[in-house]
């Protein structure tokens, strides 16, 4: 495609215009990133917040945005001049391109509605134990992976990367955060990064809320690539210690009341199940489906997205396919209409502060809830009707302000230095002196680095809930969440 260097440009909401170079303005247009345009940032929190209607589309984009913006930071940045120029070809400029080809491409194997459907292809795990033992989860960073590597046909994400010059396999790895550059991996993947950099800003955007405010010019300014051995590492000033926190808050925050909450959480839960209802039946692209689509036939491959996934809700709905399943087809008519399912609340299921690092702790709510789960999910079966269904969405993953400097040494592969650990986030000082954040005495999350948000959640029909109440087993909230 033959354009000039100044009308590669889009308009960003939140940055304003963000230029992009030959090999990015190439790849948006392909088939695989043109896909992301028809896939919801946030699943079904548009069911609660009827903004957040934005894509992977712009959030990869702008992920590309700050990544660029902290490697001009850091002072690893080329001229921009240099990154349009292909007969540059420079090591600097190649490891400036390749960081902003894999903020670019993180998310470029999402799936229907982004994580909601995929943790049932996760759960199904198709493909996964038939990988010559490797073991690799039918998930969207090797779904993404297997995109980069293995499309070297017309249009394919393969062919582009070769084609300017850089290698599939490199911008993987970026996309992995298994890189031999420390640096790189942390500016793609670690508790302050350029993804979540974006998405704080761009939820809060559409969703109306201010949780994710921070003051990303002032973070920015302060980022600083620092020695540790032979490595290069991010740090971020002291200077810039409480806008560090601030940050670290608003995404503790924008978990627990957003994406956490039961609003909009049972609708995730309810598409969840029903995808892998249909991955049961054969009735959706199972895993194995995707990889032949995305080798042979991206356009068919493109149509893998949200409109997909509720075309065949509707359909199978409609269509009458569901009628010896009457628990399955309550919930598709609940997810087409927004309308009919319930929240249970009951003590064993409150939201609860606990240390990440008091295993016991942990262990004894988890018991306490998987036991009130049973006893409901029982109850339900045993004198439910053909209508009372009740499903359970305990967290997958912890809610935490950072990992706590324990979980860190624990997680540890080897005994290299702490420091280069991906994840976690470093304060550096005047002085030469860098500390995890966890270790600062005067941070606040020094004080609350080991606390994770359990939040529990349990939904169910409203005839099921109806039954619940009858029988005293849970508390009734008046106002419906």
């Amino acid at each position: 495609m033959d354009i000039s260097n100044k009308n590669r440009v889009i308009y960003d909401p939140i940055y304003g215009f963000i230029k992009l170079t030959p090999v990015e303005w190439e790849i948006i247009h392909s088939p695989f990133y043109q896909r992301l345009r028809w896939i919801k940032q946030l699943g079904f929190t548009c069911y609660v917040f009827p903004g957040a209607e934005h894509s992977r589309f712009g959030h990869s984009i702008g992920v590309m945005f700050n990544a660029q913006k902290i490697l001009e930071s850091c002072d690893r940045a080329v001229e921009f001049g240099d990154l349009v120029d292909s007969h540059c070809m420079t090591k600097e400029k190649i490891y400036h391109q390749s960081i902003r080809l894999g903020a670019l491409l993180h998310d470029l194997g999402t799936f229907c509605f982004s994580h909601t459907t995929e943790a049932a292809y996760i759960h199904f795990g198709e493909t996964t134990k038939k990988k010559n033992g490797k073991g690799l989860q039918d998930d969207h960073e090797n779904l993404g992976a297997f995109i980069i590597k293995n499309t070297y046909k017309a249009g394919g994400i393969s062919k582009i990367l070769t084609d300017h010059g850089f290698d599939p396999q490199r911008i993987s790895d970026l996309v992995k955060g298994v890189d031999p550059s420390v640096i790189a991996n942390q500016i793609l993947h670690s508790e302050i990064d350029c993804d979540r950099m974006d998405y704080l800003l761009r939820d809060a955007h559409y969703t109306g809320l201010k949780y994710g405010a921070y003051d990303r010019d002032y973070l920015l300014y302060h980022f600083k690539a620092r020695k540790v051995g032979d490595h290069e590492i991010l740090t971020i000033k002291h200077n810039a210690l409480h806008c560090v926190e601030d940050f670290l808050m608003s995404r503790f925050s924008w978990y627990s009341q957003v994406i956490r909450s039961p609003r909009g959480a049972k609708f995730d839960a309810i598409a969840e199940r029903l995808c892998y209802y249909f991955l049961e039946k054969g009735l959706i692209y199972r895993y194995s489906d995707l990889l032949e689509m995305i080798e042979n036939d991206p356009i068919k491959f493109y149509q893998f997205n949200d409109n997909y996934f509720m075309g065949l809700v509707h359909k199978h709905y409609h269509q009458g396919d569901l009628d010896k399943k009457p628990k399955i087809k309550d919930m598709a008519l609940t997810l087409l209409i927004e309308k009919g399912a319930r929240s249970i609340r009951c003590e064993e299921l409150k939201q609860r502060l606990v240390s990440q690092d008091n295993a016991q702790e942990i262990e004894k709510h988890h018991k306490r809830a998987d036991a009130k789960i049973e006893e409901i999910m029982r109850l339900v079966e045993e004198e439910g009707g053909d209508l009372d269904w009740v499903i359970a969405d305990n967290p997958k993953k912890d809610i935490v302000f950072v990992k706590s400097h324990q979980q860190i040494v624990k997680g540890m592969k080897d005994q290299h230095n702490v420091l280069l650990e991906r994840d976690p986030v470093k304060i550096s000082y005047e002085n030469g002196d860098i500390r995890l954040l966890a270790e600062v005495e005067n941070s606040v999350i020094s004080r609350l680095q080991n606390t994770v948000n359990y939040i529990p959640n349990l939904f169910c029909s409203q005839s099921a809930y109806d039954l619940l109440l009858s029988k005293g087993i849970i508390d009734e909230v008046r106002v419906p969440l």
